[in-house]
């Protein structure tokens, strides 16, 4: 029974449990729960925890624009420039024009919904509706910023963990047998330093961010394998108020995309034949030069059109090396790692697409179960 009417029990345990209510989230209560040995100690617990209830409601005024300020403030030091200039993409372009003035424990999980299926069907520049894989990483922005709010500053927000868009697996673009002869056979044919740069992604699996930051130095030839440390790519900057781009150089987004990749004999025979001095760039050739990602990938057209290859674009290199290594035979856990990937899961669900010739051969192996006399 509660005592002197407040919301105080004695449970079957001999402790005794207070129930309080921490807020309302879409017109329904949130209770919270406080626990004590005596009577009094439940009530004192019970007391402080509803004096941080009212703390906290006393902080409506603050905004989502000044809350998601402060938690990429307090996020930049252990992000990548790169992921920084991302979230801060995210929320300029698309979550603050929605939330900004808005006060963050007001946000309702049903606005976000709504703001989800908008983003789907009329966001962008064009209002032509964003991928929903864009639509996903926004919400993932939104998401943290809701539970730096609950977590760090004790404002009771909206529950919006598991609001999401449904993602269509896309098809993966694979070269053919006779695709990547062609383009081998015309890469080796001119084997300039860009060339030795698409060549090496076709057999190694190598990011297109990765070869464009490979120096020379990172390929030791004695023991024929390459050491993959550093990615490039553009990124978005402020300079002088106006949105500039620049491009850098740093690790990995992750610790298992630093690796050593041994490379094939005759990949190797065609990088010994062009070896410049070792702080010089492999597409290029000298120290002080580069080819960025988005001109290797334009470099890469024109190269699959003098091939005859449509509809490819450069990260197709790096599915079909790992279809072929499956088609190979080559041991799953030791192509997750040549790739830089986290687990084998990602590895078999995203980047491995058996061809028709392996999954018949797969099945004649049934055969051996069907015998005739």
């Amino acid at each position: 029974m509660p005592k002197q009417g407040k919301n105080i029990y004695l449970r079957k345990d001999g402790r005794w449990e207070g129930r309080y209510i921490k807020g309302r989230v879409d017109g329904k209560a949130r209770y919270g729960y406080v626990f004590g040995k005596s009577y009094e100690e439940a009530l004192d617990n019970l007391l402080q925890a509803t004096s941080q209830i009212t703390d906290a409601q006393n902080q409506t005024a603050i905004t989502f624009g000044a809350v998601s300020s402060e938690w990429l403030t307090v996020q930049t030091p252990e992000l990548k420039a790169s992921s920084v200039a991302r979230y801060r993409n995210l929320l300029n372009s698309y979550i603050l024009p929605r939330f900004s003035a808005n006060a963050i424990q007001e946000i309702q999980r049903s606005e976000v919904v709504v703001f989800s299926r908008d983003l789907l069907t009329s966001g962008g520049a064009s209002s032509q509706g964003l991928a929903p894989k864009t639509v996903n990483s926004i919400l993932s922005v939104l998401k943290n910023i809701f539970t730096y709010a609950s977590n760090e500053k004790s404002m009771l927000v909206a529950d919006i963990k598991d609001i999401s868009v449904k993602q269509p697996q896309k098809p993966m673009r694979i070269l053919s047998k006779g695709e990547q002869k062609a383009l081998s056979t015309y890469l080796c044919s001119d084997p300039t330093p860009c060339h030795l740069g698409i060549l090496l992604s076709l057999y190694t699996g190598l990011r297109i961010g990765e070869v464009c930051a490979l120096r020379w130095q990172d390929i030791c030839v004695e023991e024929q394998y390459l050491h993959v440390h550093q990615t490039m790519q553009r990124i978005q900057v402020k300079s002088d108020g106006r949105k500039r781009t620049k491009v850098v150089i740093l690790p990995p987004k992750s610790d298992c995309s630093i690796r050593r990749i041994p490379i094939p004999d005759e990949v190797m025979r065609l990088l010994k034949a062009a070896r410049k001095q070792d702080d010089a760039f492999l597409l290029t050739g000298l120290v002080h030069s580069y080819i960025e990602p988005r001109c290797l990938e334009n470099r890469f057209k024109a190269v699959s059109k003098e091939c005859g290859l449509t509809d490819v674009n450069y990260h197709a290199l790096r599915h079909t090396f790992a279809t072929r290594c499956v088609e190979l035979g080559f041991d799953i856990k030791s192509l997750s790692e040549i790739l830089g990937h986290a687990s084998v899961n990602i590895t078999l669900n995203r980047y491995v697409h058996p061809s028709m010739d392996l999954k018949q051969r797969n099945m004649n192996l049934l055969s051996e179960l069907l015998t005739t006399k």
